[in-house]
């Protein structure tokens, strides 16, 4: 399956909604969008994950590497939509202990 990815900029926030897999195939198109979005100081990202339906350690790893470029910058992520089994694997990871993720989905795209 592929991931379709939406972003929207909204009042200096860039709005981004994700459907599909994120995995080791779709993985680098993910990333190039959010690294995009991420690049200027002080950017402001909220992603949507309610409708991912799957999502491998690639996929984390995107997350990561985003999460490290907007800190770099004084910046902001924030996950929303996050289902059970993707809570999971945030939780698991201890991703979700230094990464602002809700299972609320907020404003949007």
């Amino acid at each position: 399956m592929n991931v379709s990815i939406e972003i929207k900029e909204l009042d200096d926030i860039f709005y981004v909604q994700l459907t599909g897999e994120i995995d080791a195939y779709t993985a680098p198109r993910v990333k190039d969008k959010l690294m995009e979005a991420a690049k200027g100081d002080g950017a402001k990202l909220n992603i949507d994950l309610s409708g991912v339906s799957y999502m491998d350690s690639t996929g984390l790893g995107v997350f990561v590497g985003v999460f490290k470029q907007l800190r770099a910058n004084n910046g902001y992520m924030k996950l929303t939509g996050m289902s059970e089994r993707l809570q999971r694997l945030f939780d698991i990871t201890g991703l979700a202990d230094v990464m602002n993720i809700t299972t609320e989905v907020e404003g949007g795209v």
